[in-house]
């Protein structure tokens, strides 16, 4: 049995000393909450509209009995300085009125784990709606901060207003579950969101019931799991700033004071952040290059069970990295997408001659025609699937699973330093890729493709390591290789493109297939000037 925390009540919400939240989406949210110690953990999940009215019977489904608790309208405002000095130091400051009943609550600087949010939480009855932040204790203030000033200058930057409902239900297996539905809209500078979002709070009772009931609702109900909270999404419509797309995958927050598992932990929790980021970005405005920053969050997840397999047992990863090829198979298309779409745009050099060669430019308009749709891709991240792989990741996470059948050697790996390893890796790895490139000799197409896993696995590596070194240094050894990498992305979708002329009985197309020939002798001619740069590059480790 999880200990039940201490709450303070307001609007039928238990709220916790210590909040710890899970974010799902998909037009509105559900939350799931397990008290742990002093610690609240939340889901959250989108739903539409048209999906709310299954929630009440799906939850009667799930339970032994249930407690149908009465509507609440709960008035929110959430507050912080014009220069948003509260923002910058990850502070959260609301207060909430029910009916003439109010408090004010603070949210600390917390953690985030695989999509868990977890941060220190403080709350105090309010007489009005003007929140005092003199009330709460001095010693939950970060050091230095001066209250005063930032008393002065608060305002409300946004609110969020809406109806709950609130259930109480027992499981078969005894515990109490608290779902509560949140409908109405985040609203700041005359413009607004809806929301329309599922909270469930594990009272008393095991966690497995919490996972149990989130699988249910992901499996009959569309959902997915998202990052973001109502506070981040009033302070982007406050400030006009939407989510934006990375322009690549960046490099891992690792210290060098990290041992082994708290940089793979890390690892693991930016990867699942930078898919949970892109596929939020891609529901609000889809783009190929979006979705290559979920191909590269998945990937980067696989290549972290890899790296730290010496504390990461196979058989603790089998079932999730079954699940992670399974979604690198349904966006495999999107790389070559990204490059067909790039030789038909009027800026690129390919466009005036693709554009002159009908036969080619039917070619490329079939190809683009088969490939997903907005809606198709939409449906992938609402499916049970993938939404049971992003819970499945988060719970692993959080359980630390990996930590099964630990031996003395899994353990020391553990607790060694993750400095220590990255020159190690670093040197196998480039021993490994020099050793694939002829000193003096030109590389072929094959050879080139080839290589690619093993560019990749380098490049991998060093967005987990990357941070421990001196930026310019890494950049000017990493530079030629993407530069190479994505060479090869290029040969490989020319090469298919070659492959689809050839079969065409057409004599047009042997003008196409000699201008492909010479576009794939152009760029490796320019992947060669790259290659002898990179070979010839002092590493930076």
């Amino acid at each position: 049995m999880i200990k039940t925390s201490k709450f303070a009540l307001i609007g039928g919400k238990k709220i916790a000393k210590l909040g710890v939240i899970v974010y799902f989406e998909r037009s509105h949210f559900i939350k799931v909450t397990y008290p742990l110690m002093d610690t609240e953990i939340e889901l959250k999940f989108l739903v539409s509209d048209n999906e709310v009215p299954l929630i009440p019977a799906l939850i009667t489904q799930f339970a032994k009995r249930v407690n149908n608790k009465p509507a609440k309208n709960l008035e929110n405002a959430y507050y912080d300085t014009p220069s948003r000095e509260l923002r910058a130091l990850d502070i959260g400051l609301r207060t909430r009125c029910v009916n003439d009943e109010c408090e004010q609550t603070i949210k600390l600087s917390g953690e985030v784990l695989g999509g868990l949010h977890q941060r220190p939480e403080y709350n105090l009855p309010l007489n009005g709606r003007k929140p005092d932040i003199f009330a709460f204790d001095t010693a939950i203030w970060p050091m230095g901060m001066r209250l005063e000033p930032i008393s002065e200058n608060l305002f409300p930057i946004f609110t969020t207003n809406f109806i709950r409902r609130t259930w109480l239900i027992e499981t078969d297996a005894g515990s109490l579950i608290e779902v509560v539905l949140d409908k109405g809209e985040v609203s700041a500078s005359g413009k607004s969101e809806p929301i329309s979002e599922l909270e469930i709070e594990l009272v008393e009772g095991e966690r497995t019931d919490l996972f149990l009931l989130a699988e249910q609702l992901v499996s009959q109900v569309g959902m997915r799991l998202g990052f973001y909270s109502k506070a981040a999404r009033g302070y982007r419509l406050a400030d006009d700033m939407p989510l934006q797309p990375n322009s690549e995958i960046g490099f891992v927050p690792l210290s060098g004071d990290m041992n082994q598992e708290q940089a793979f932990i890390k690892t693991v929790n930016y990867a699942i952040e930078l898919v949970q980021k892109h596929e939020q970005c891609y529901v609000n405005e889809p783009s190929l290059k979006t979705l290559k920053r979920i191909i590269d969050g998945v990937r980067l997840v696989r290549h972290a069970f890899w790296l730290f397999e010496e504390f990461v047992a196979k058989e603790t990863t089998d079932s999730l990295r079954k699940e992670l090829k399974w979604l690198l198979g349904e966006l495999e298309w999107v790389e070559s997408a990204i490059y067909l779409k790039t030789y038909t745009s009027k800026r690129h050099a390919y466009y005036k001659r693709i554009h002159n060669a009908p036969e080619l430019s039917q070619i490329i308009d079939d190809l683009k025609s088969v490939q997903p749709t907005k809606t198709d891709l939409e449906d992938l991240f609402h499916c049970p699937r993938y939404n049971k792989l992003l819970l499945s990741l988060t719970r692993w996470l959080i359980e630390k699973s990996w930590r099964q059948n630990w031996d003395q050697n899994a353990i020391k790996s553990a607790q060694s330093s993750v400095r220590g390893m990255t020159k190690k890796t670093f040197d196998q790895e480039w021993k490994k890729l020099r050793g694939m490139f002829p000193d003096k000799q030109a590389m072929a197409v094959e050879q080139y493709v080839q290589t690619r896993p093993h560019i990749e696995e380098m490049l991998l590596s060093g967005n987990c390591f990357g941070a421990l070194f001196e930026e310019g240094e890494r950049h000017s050894f990493r530079a030629p290789w993407m530069d190479i990498l994505a060479g090869i992305y290029e040969l490989e979708t020319l090469h298919y493109l070659k492959r689809l002329c050839e079969g065409q009985d057409a004599q047009s197309f042997s003008d196409i297939l000699t201008w492909l020939q010479q576009k794939s002798d152009f760029l490796i001619s320019a992947m060669e000037q790259s290659r002898q740069a990179s070979i010839n590059c002092e590493p930076y480790w």
